[in-house]
Parts: structure tokens; C-alpha cells; sequence
């Protein structure tokens, strides 16, 4: 018998990563908070007994043909870290009348560890990605700004560096791409940073549920 599990994130990438490939199946309901890291596994051993966190692809076959809701459990636990950073995610169905759920669709957008969820069109089909909200956008083009004003080149090149360096997500992607231009247009002279593509890994280690 296979020994129910949940993934353990290290790194926000595996984490964002977990939530954009369980959403694209029908985890669109969530819920989200946080907890003291002496609790979270205790906490993930609560929400496979009540939501089945744990559940192998054949009970989740059984649960959807009973109505009830499968569901995944996002949790960002870097190493050394006091809290951690946790997601619920849940399909269509019964099973979770305990929880206040919001959706992904909602025009109130999902935010997790500083990255909003949003959706784009692909090849004809709707796609999930991440890229950063709108107030920490402007506060960019404003620093952009200021640093050019200011003919700050190695300050211009220190700030795309770090924007680059961040999840390679396609909206994060494309939004440091149109900062990079925005530099340019400011007069930025400099070489511009390499750009990296999201690629897949892993979602984390396991941590055996009770």
C-alpha cells in the first residue's frame, strides 16, 4: 500500500510551480494562510483526514464518481524558516463545508508569496501563469525612473539583474522584459540580462501524512 504524502516546497519556484499544475486540472477552489513551522506537519496530517491531501489517483477517481472534492496542499517551507506559507486547493464537489473557499476565477485574483495568478490565451487554449501585481510593477518603472534620472547605470543594471533572477514564469517573464525596455528607453546603454524560461522540476520532497 502506498504511504500517503504531501510535497514539501524549498523554493517559492517549486511552490508557484505546484499551484500553476494542479490548477490547469480542476483545483480551482482554495483557501490560504499560514502557520508556525513546529505545526505544519501536524497541520498537513489535519487536512488529510478531513480533505484526503494524500489521496493516490485511484481514490481521487473514487471520490470524484461520490461527489466529494479532491484536493492538493500547497506548502512553502524553506529551511530554517518560522513560518510556513500554505495553499489548499480543491476541484468541484462536496467534502469541505469547514472551509471559506474563494476561486481562481474571481475578479479578486489569487495571490500567493508575492505573485498574483492570471490567465492568458495560448495556441487557442486558456493557460495559468504568475507575474507580479500592479503596485510593485509601478514602484519598478518609478525606481527606473528615478535611477536614469539620475544616470545610475550600475544601479539600472543591479535592479534588472535581480528582476531576471526571480521565477521565469511567462507573465514575470514578459513583465522584466517590458522593464528592460522601459530602461532602455530611458537611456540605459548597458548589456540587458538573459531572461530564463520556467523550466519544470519538482514540486518538492514528500512528507509522509499519518
Amino acid at each position: 500500500m502506498m504511504t500517503a504524502s504531501t510535497p514539501i516546497s524549498r523554493t517559492k519556484s517549486q511552490a508557484l510551480t505546484r499551484i500553476l499544475d494542479v490548477v490547469g486540472r480542476g483545483y480551482t477552489r482554495y483557501t490560504a494562510g499560514s502557520v508556525i513551522a513546529t505545526k505544519a506537519e501536524q497541520l498537513a496530517n489535519k487536512f488529510h483526514k478531513l480533505y484526503g491531501i494524500g489521496c493516490t489517483p485511484a481514490q481521487r477517481i473514487t471520490r470524484k464518481k461520490h461527489g466529494t472534492a479532491n484536493t492538493v496542499l500547497t506548502m512553502y517551507w524553506p529551511d530554517g524558516a518560522v513560518r510556513v506559507e500554505w495553499l489548499l486547493l480543491a476541484t468541484a464537489g462536496d467534502g469541505l463545508t469547514g472551509e471559506t473557499l474563494a476561486d481562481v476565477t474571481d475578479r479578486r485574483r489569487l495571490q500567493f508569496l508575492g505573485y498574483e495568478l492570471v490567465r492568458y490565451a495560448h495556441d487557442g487554449r486558456t493557460r495559468w501563469t504568475w507575474k507580479r501585481p500592479k503596485v510593485e510593477m509601478a514602484e519598478h518603472y518609478v525606481l527606473l525612473a528615478e535611477l536614469a534620472n539620475k544616470h545610475a547605470g550600475h544601479s539600472v543594471k543591479d535592479l534588472l539583474a535581480r528582476l531576471a533572477n526571480q521565477p521565469g514564469f511567462h507573465g514575470v517573464r514578459t513583465q522584466s522584459w517590458e522593464l528592460c525596455q522601459e530602461a532602455r528607453r530611458r537611456g540605459y546603454a548597458g548589456e540587458l540580462p538573459h531572461l530564463f524560461y520556467m523550466q519544470k522540476i519538482s514540486h518538492g520532497d514528500p512528507l509522509k501524512l499519518l
